[in-house]
């Protein structure tokens, strides 16, 4: 399994880059299901985002071995927000799944169809007649609605300053008491990256810093596993604020 910022390739799909979409074919379309090109799917966000200022600052994808599925996980630098948010991506030419969307703080993205984030503006089947440009439009503006609420709730966890032994009951009810559903074990980890933090963002005791400790830890499960707790996480933190 290879974990790269919130992107899960572990049941056969490789991680590429986003060139290496344009080497992909394409199935022919047919009376009722239109592939679109994964490259063109991401050319189109990718603009539409542009012409937003937002600005990608990083992006991974992966493509199952036939081709016919990618994922990708693409940063974003909110402009004069000093936040960076991130974007889940997912086409399919199999009608495996269909073409969507979903952004948040933290997403995830896994090529077992595992897709999980704060809001998803889009979930579009391929039929004939689609304009992706017309898509990736519409799913921007509503993922820009949502940017205020979202924003609101982070800078009030950055704000909300914990006493250590407040930290040390909240990670002792998630995983003692049952509060979270996540491995036990995960007890240590959560509490090494909240004590001892990697980077200087989450030197601040507070409930935006502990929830990066949760997530950070959940990066050791499974993919099903790490969706289910991440799914729950937010939820759990804001009961303490």
């Amino acid at each position: 399994m290879t974990v790269v910022e919130g992107l899960l390739a572990h049941k056969g799909a490789q991680l590429v880059g986003r060139q290496d979409l344009l080497a992909l074919t394409t199935p022919e379309a047919t009376a009722t299901h239109k592939p679109i090109p994964h490259m063109t799917i991401m050319q189109a966000l990718i603009e539409t985002l542009g012409y937003r200022r937002l600005n990608v600052v990083n992006d991974q994808y992966a493509v199952t071995p036939d081709g016919m599925r990618m994922f990708g996980v693409l940063a974003l630098d909110v402009e004069g927000s000093g936040i960076r948010l991130a974007i889940g991506v997912r086409n399919s030419h199999d009608k495996s799944c269909s073409l969507a969307l979903t952004v948040g703080y933290k997403v995830f993205v896994c090529d077992n169809l595992a897709f999980h984030g704060d809001f998803s503006p889009i979930m579009k089947k391929h039929t004939k007649g689609v304009d992706v440009q017309d898509v990736m439009a519409l799913a921007v503006d509503r993922m820009q609605r949502h940017f205020e609420p979202m924003q609101r709730q982070v800078d009030a966890w950055r704000g909300f300053e914990l006493p250590d032994d407040r930290a040390r009951l909240i990670i002792y009810r998630a995983f003692i008491e049952d509060g979270l559903d996540a491995a036990k074990h995960l007890a240590r980890s959560v509490h090494q990256h909240y004590f001892e933090p990697e980077y200087e963002e989450f030197q601040p005791r507070t409930l935006w810093s502990l929830s990066n400790a949760f997530t950070s830890a959940f990066k050791k499960l499974d993919p099903i596993p790490a969706f289910n707790a991440t799914a729950k996480l937010g939820p759990f933190i804001e009961q303490f604020h």
